[in-house]
């Protein structure tokens, strides 16, 4: 998603979901302003985890399902924190959505989506960590689709930052920031970043 930035000024990276390209570990770009950070995080996903109970009337029959990268961990946290609250265990598993988008090339993807229960008669939340265009969430969908037919899929983002080009609308948001085509929104999280924060940055015009 977003690479380590230098010195030398960049072009643009193409756009995915957050507006930035998807790698292992992030760093907050030069001038990045930062509007969430770990307390905020933490109160985001006990909210949304609060909420999808309430919605749900309890944990029967939930799974999570994070989309690779981000969403995987918010996915656990939330399956964390659901059983604290419950007493009782949900299914989690993880979708990618390479193989599924039709807005970059697909040839060649090899998807690492690791679902191993039947996705049938459940109701799914789907977890990411950005909500932009919706496009990730319209091949997450398709990818789900493979696993079996669920009774209802809900989805929760840590960000919704709008500018949607499909009928998407996330059930559960952790925080509604207003966006540019000409910012990305990067969600760093611990367990992959080394810190807890989000982040706006602007990007570069290209020349």
């Amino acid at each position: 998603m977003n690479p380590a930035k230098s010195s030398k000024p960049q072009a643009p990276p193409p756009r995915s979901e957050g507006g930035a390209v998807s790698l292992a570990r992030r760093r907050p770009a030069r001038g990045a302003k930062r509007v969430l950070d770990e307390s905020d995080t933490r109160r985001a996903l006990t909210r949304i985890a609060h909420e999808i109970l309430e919605r749900n009337r309890g944990a029967g029959d939930l799974c999570l399902i994070g989309v690779r990268t981000r969403g995987v961990p918010l996915a656990r946290r939330l399956r964390t924190l659901i059983e604290r609250i419950e007493g009782q265990s949900v299914s989690l598993g993880e979708v990618d959505t390479a193989a599924h988008r039709d807005d970059r090339p697909t040839e060649g993807a090899r998807p690492r989506t690791s679902i191993d229960f039947d996705l049938t008669g459940k109701r799914v939340i789907l977890v990411d960590d950005v909500l932009y265009t919706g496009r990730s969430v319209r091949a997450a969908l398709d990818a789900l689709i493979e696993h079996g037919r669920p009774d209802q899929v809900q989805l929760a983002v840590l960000v919704d930052r709008g500018h949607r080009e499909l009928p998407i609308r996330a059930d559960y948001v952790g925080k509604n920031i207003p966006t540019s085509h000409r910012e990305r929104v990067t969600v760093h999280l611990a367990d992959i970043d080394g810190e807890e924060a989000v982040y706006i940055e602007r990007l570069l015009e290209e020349k």
